[in-house]
């Protein structure tokens, strides 16, 4: 169980491909006793990896292992190299003010280097930035105006010299009242857009 007004640190490393061109942005990880892998959306009632599966593969399943409750977090892992595809998150160390994961549960103790992420990938095209929290810390960091954003859209900002799309997308949490297959058509638009399908 989490202790409730600890600060946690982010358990997982920063997964960067160096030829990534589209970079995933959530808030933090869920408490580990949520967790089913040892990775980023780790709680198997999350769809982000049912959306990669049904945008890649046409099968939600594809990375499900359903006997196990639990994902393949290799082929996940091989996937998203092979893709080009990165992964990390806006806080670096947070406290829980309820012991849940939800936005409006988390006080920001440090955020992510996102200025460091982004050098590390220059051939990113762009970021999808998860929640309302992490859009919200990172277009306050990069001064981008996205209050009017619609689900599926993207606006243009400026990172050293090179334009990057910032990507408005369905929340991958059930929490979220959309069908998975629903979610997966907005996410294959960007994926499209990206030069990723």
């Amino acid at each position: 169980m989490t202790d409730i007004g600890a600060i946690e640190t982010h358990p997982f490393e920063p997964f960067l491909p160096s030829h990534a061109r589209l970079l995933i942005l959530g808030t933090f990880p869920p408490a580990s006793h949520r967790w089913c892998i040892d990775w980023y959306y780790p709680n198997f009632t999350n769809d982000m990896w049912r959306i990669m599966g049904l945008c890649f593969y046409g099968d939600k399943m594809w990375f499900v292992d359903q006997a196990n409750k639990t994902y393949k977090v290799d082929e996940l892992k091989a996937f998203m190299q092979e893709k080009g595809i990165a992964i990390f998150d806006t806080c670096l160390r947070i406290r829980r003010t309820k012991g849940t994961a939800a936005d409006k549960d988390l006080e920001v103790v440090e955020q992510a280097d996102l200025d460091g992420m982004l050098r590390s990938l220059p051939q990113c095209k762009g970021v999808l930035a998860a929640g309302q929290l992490a859009t919200s810390i990172f277009t306050s960091h990069y001064g981008i105006e996205a209050s009017k954003m619609k689900m599926g859209e993207h606006v243009d900002f400026n990172f050293e010299n090179r334009v990057i799309g910032l990507y408005r997308e369905p929340s991958s949490s059930r929490a979220y009242p959309m069908q998975v297959e629903k979610k997966a058509e907005y996410y294959k638009q960007m994926f499209h857009e990206i030069g990723l399908l």
